[in-house]
């Protein structure tokens, strides 16, 4: 767990013409110390905690553009009056491959994690690229939702389970740590590092992704400046610890899940991160409950809001959203945080949706439950206690061979990577759906987890053939806003803007600009290929850009594609992806 030697930053040109040979599409031409542009890197100015703070409105600083994963920009040079007149200013061809990658930007350079490994610095005004790094790995898995700045250091996560530290002006490589994972000798499942990383003070917090693998998942504490591991958290609950005892007494290599694929939230004043965690996909052994005193099958810290202090990763509390998950229905998403008014009197919240599009909210500094906010799609759940929040199942929600039921959502979700959008000057929740469900019993297709459960994607009982929703929801009052509905899901996640627009791409190929006090559409463009990943807003010496990355699509995107071409067959089914991969950044003229 400590940093290794920073390998060479060029890789060999036989190894890249191999790479391009094995990659079709993938961009070749490396230059990976292009300096075409060098006033873009020498106006670059060091990150401060401050910035990360208090992001200046032209900067996209993290992930969401800031601790609070808002994902909203103050920026309102684009607006309702104007947006009709968005258009392409630049683009830049990206490598082929599955990901959902999120730009930054800061001081006009703009860093993008594509996919194979490949790092890129790029002039924020044109698309011209700065430099370029590549990871040497023999792991192409490029499904990194983003990566991290603070100071002059870029940090960088690979799926090979390195993180790397970046010199944000030149590419060269500053520390490099290999994170440990338990052993695996029967090579179950696989370790990744998705997230973007979240840097809290002199800390880098970053999930690790767990996929059927023994012990589960586990969040890191790294040193920033050294790249030396300082703590971890266990997400799967060992024997002797915390939830013990909620695995049906597993020993602690057949426990699983607890993946951490999603960044996490900060608040700088109470010193505390917020990550969720996903559900296991080994079922089975945790269908029935034991009848042993003491002993459950709740799997915590499954589909649970974990609150850590980032410099020694204390648990300070902990609240699981859905015990003994047998539906994939994860809680792993963004969770967020705000300031809003509860009987009067001003509160910080953070908030939270898993798969059923079902918001629980709670207090940020002790975890108490405050309430939940139901949009009114899933129908597994009929009560939710007052009090604690705890949840009450419909009986058809328990797998059985022998019944046959329609859940709704699907386990694809109701909402799910797809980031919601906070909009804090409104108080107003943006969530992007999808809306389908499954039939399971001994009448389907295939099989769900380790349960077994036979499904098959089914259509609401009362659709109209639409199977996309944008859905707002007024946080102050907790309640359900307008929505809309689309024949074609959302495939992005949604970004809100101060020029009251909301900027979301959908799995039609279209990236859209719709009005955030009514839904309506108001400015849509042909991708040509499928948006898959988050988009963002910045300024370049005064000019508003927003930006999408077309193509790259994930696995999800890629199973709800081939979902939705069925159901829409009859209409001609979705468009084919005619384009290659690229990052599309608008402007007005």
């Amino acid at each position: 767990m400590s940093p290794r030697k920073p390998p060479p930053m060029r890789a060999s040109l036989s190894r890249l013409l191999l790479l391009g040979s094995l990659l079709p599409g993938l961009l070749v031409s490396f230059n990976l110390n292009a300096q075409s542009n060098p006033n873009s890197i020498a106006e670059y100015r060091p990150i401060t905690d401050q910035m990360l703070e208090n992001p200046a409105q032209e900067d996209w600083l993290m992930w969401r553009g800031s601790y609070d994963l808002s994902g909203h920009s103050r920026l309102s040079q684009i607006n309702r009056s104007n947006v009709a007149d968005l258009e392409l200013a630049w683009s830049v061809p990206l490598s082929q491959g599955g990901n959902m990658t999120t730009p930054l930007v800061h001081d006009g350079v703009l860093f993008i994690a594509d996919t194979n490994n490949i790092l890129r610095a790029i002039d924020a005004s044109d698309g011209t690229q700065l430099w370029q790094y590549q990871h040497e790995s023999e792991n192409f898995d490029g499904r990194r939702i983003g990566v991290a700045i603070q100071g002059n250091r870029l940090i960088v996560p690979h799926n090979d389970m390195d993180l790397v530290a970046l010199d944000a002006r030149s590419g060269e490589v500053l520390w490099e740590l290999s994170i440990e994972t338990p052993p695996n000798p029967e090579q179950r499942g696989y370790f990744s590092l998705r997230g973007a990383p979240l840097i809290a003070g002199d800390t880098i917090v970053q999930g690790i992704g767990a996929t059927v693998t023994p012990q589960g998942g586990f969040i890191v504490g790294v040193d920033l400046e050294t790249g030396v591991e300082k703590w971890r958290f266990h997400t799967v609950a060992r024997p002797d610890g915390i939830g013990g005892n909620t695995w049906n007494n597993l020993a602690l290599e057949d426990r699983s899940g607890g993946s951490v694929w999603i960044s996490g939230s900060y608040d700088p004043e109470l010193d505390l991160v917020y990550f969720g965690t996903a559900p296991t996909y080994d079922t089975a052994p945790l269908l029935n409950d034991l009848g042993i005193e003491g002993i459950n099958n709740d799997a915590l810290f499954t589909n649970t809001t974990l609150a850590l202090q980032p410099g020694t990763g204390e648990l300070v509390w902990f609240y699981q959203h859905m015990r003994n998950d047998q539906w994939d229905l994860d809680w792993v998403y963004e969770r967020q945080l705000a300031e809003v008014s509860i009987d009067g009197q001003p509160r910080k919240i953070v908030f939270t949706a898993g798969k059923m599009a079902l918001y629980d909210v709670l207090d940020a500094a002790t975890g108490q439950y405050l309430n939940s906010v139901d949009v009114g799609f899933q129908n597994m759940i009929t009560a939710i206690d007052p009090i604690t929040g705890d949840k009450t199942r419909h009986p058809n929600t328990i797998p059985n061979a022998e019944l046959s039921a329609v859940l709704c959502p699907s386990f694809l979700g109701g909402r799910n990577w797809q980031s919601a959008a906070y909009n804090d000057s409104h108080k107003m929740t943006y969530l992007p759906m999808s809306e389908m469900c499954m039939n399971f019993g001994p009448i389907g297709e295939g099989t769900l987890l380790t349960t077994g459960v036979e499904f098959s994607f089914a259509a609401r009982p009362d659709s109209d053939g639409n199977y996309g929703r944008i859905q707002a929801i007024d946080m102050n009052t907790m309640e359900l806003a307008w929505s809309t509905r689309h024949q074609s899901p959302p495939s992005t996640a949604i970004l809100s803007t101060g020029g009251n627009l909301l900027f979301a791409g959908f799995l039609d190929q279209t990236f859209q600009a719709i009005d955030n006090e009514t839904g309506a559409v108001l400015w849509k463009t042909d991708l040509q290929h499928l948006p898959s990943s988050f988009p963002i807003s910045f300024a370049v010496d005064g000019k508003q850009y927003v930006a999408i990355v077309r193509g790259q699509p994930s696995r999800w995107i890629g199973n709800l594609y081939g979902t939705m071409n069925d159901f829409l067959a009859d209409q001609g089914g979705l468009p084919v992806p005619s384009a290659e991969p690229a990052l599309m950044v608008f402007a007005l003229p």
